[in-house]
């Protein structure tokens, strides 16, 4: 399944929500989807059960947080949860880093590659909704992962959605 296809399974009742424009949200969901089979992977080995459960609850934090802060009444209160996604997103990369073993360094390459996305699209979203700059984009004229990517070592959302590699 790629993200086209998971496209098509998501139901009306969520596709319909003004939230669902949001492509970091839309995002999310589709991480935290393919994070369900990962944990299920890593649940299946004794030494990784504790990881599965702190990698799927970060996982599924990323866009229940999002979508809590999108339905926030002000600026700072939006980017308070915002922020609440963003340490989720880090948390989860991480994890999918420590659970390369058992997912093997595609999988995991790949889910830490998606976040980073998740994660450049939150760094531009919470400073417009804070009106300032966060400490990341000090300093520097380009966001980190456009370094990564002129290095050749970020792939294009694009090639992250259409090649999904499965544990």
């Amino acid at each position: 399944m790629n993200y086209t296809q998971w496209l098509g399974l998501v139901p009306g009742s969520i596709t319909g929500d003004p939230l669902w424009q949001m492509k970091v949200y839309r995002l999310a969901l589709f991480t935290a989807d393919l994070g369900w089979r990962d944990a299920t992977k890593l649940i299946s080995d004794r030494r990784t059960v504790g990881l599965s459960d702190q990698l799927y609850r970060a996982v599924g934090s990323v866009g229940a947080n999002f979508s809590e802060g999108y339905s926030g009444s002000s600026g700072k209160d939006r980017a308070r949860f915002y922020e609440y996604a963003l340490g989720s997103a880090r948390e989860t990369r991480g994890w999918y880093f420590d659970g390369r073993h058992i997912l093997g360094l595609e999988v995991a390459q790949h889910r830490m590659n998606l976040l980073t996305h998740v994660i450049k699209l939150l760094l531009t979203i919470i400073p417009s909704e804070r009106d300032y700059s966060l400490k990341e984009e000090s300093g520097s004229s380009t966001p980190f992962h456009a370094e990564a990517k002129a290095k050749g070592t970020m792939p294009d959302l694009e090639d992250l959605l259409t090649t999904i590699p499965f544990p």
